[in-house]
């Protein structure tokens, strides 16, 4: 099965993204969403868009990273914007293929 395959290293991916910026997750969940790519929970829930596993991992990356930092920044402020830029670099490059993505 491949796709059980690539949801597994999807979660890997996830998992390690987490241990990295420090971040407990009590769960994680990668099923089909209808509008958007991911959704978090305060209290440590990760829901992410099966879509996903289609994506090159330079995009997965984006959006675990956008989705972990809300567990520290709950909006898309400076703070948030600076995280993303120290993680990733130029994120706003990915972010506009993912919205690319969404319009399509």
């Amino acid at each position: 099965m491949p796709h059980e395959k690539a949801k597994l290293a999807f979660k890997s991916s996830v998992r390690e993204w987490a241990d990295k910026l420090d971040i407990q997750i009590k769960s994680l969940t990668v099923r089909p969403m209808s509008n958007k790519w991911a959704s978090c929970s305060t209290n440590g829930n990760l829901t992410f868009n099966a879509e996903l596993l289609e994506l090159d991992q330079e995009l997965c990356n984006y959006v675990i990273v956008h989705e972990l930092l809300h567990f520290y920044v709950p909006n898309h402020g400076k703070l948030w914007k600076s995280l993303m830029m120290a993680h990733l670099g130029d994120y706003q490059r990915l972010e506009s293929r993912m919205r690319d993505l969404s319009n399509h």
